[in-house]
């Protein structure tokens, strides 16, 4: 990106800040983010928190209404991954190298889950992830999650 406009002048023009709530609701329409109907719940410098509703279609055990572990990863995947964008702020290609998840309890039935994934370091390829899965309370947790992700080369 330059500093310099088409006709070699100077740009007066300031960097546009990076906004998680509009990157989500852009890629929160396309692949599985979109299919989960994931939701914005909010943002700090190096958090992003997202959220989804219990639906039947998503449950692994119709016993007792349990969601299926993939719905936890794929919610704690894109927390995460907008994550290092915000704390960046800087949208670029990254990848899941990967991601760890601790379980601690099952989700209930019926209960929104919350993802908050959390950016605690960035080198030049690499972000360096932690998040937690809840119900609304972050002290009363779902699972623990942490990972990387390999930052690719390049922008859009």
């Amino acid at each position: 990106m330059s500093d310099r406009t088409n006709t070699g002048q100077p740009s007066n023009k300031q960097p546009t800040k990076f906004d998680p709530k509009s990157v989500h609701k852009f890629l929160g329409k396309i692949g599985h983010g979109g299919f989960l109907d994931m939701g914005f719940e909010g943002h700090g410098d190096d958090w992003v928190e997202l959220s989804l509703n219990w639906r039947e279609d998503l449950v692994a055990d119709a016993k007792n209404g349990v969601l299926a572990s993939s719905v936890v990863i794929s919610l704690m995947d894109n927390a995460c991954s907008i994550a290092i964008w915000n704390k960046v702020q800087e949208f670029r290609p990254q990848v899941t190298m990967d991601l760890r998840v601790d379980y601690l309890r099952p989700s209930p039935k019926g209960a929104k889950i919350f993802g908050r994934g959390i950016c605690y370091h960035v080198t030049r390829r690499i972000g360096f992830v932690r998040g937690v899965a809840h119900n609304g309370d972050i002290d009363s947790p779902l699972a623990h999650v942490s990972g990387t992700f390999i930052r690719l080369p390049g922008g859009f």
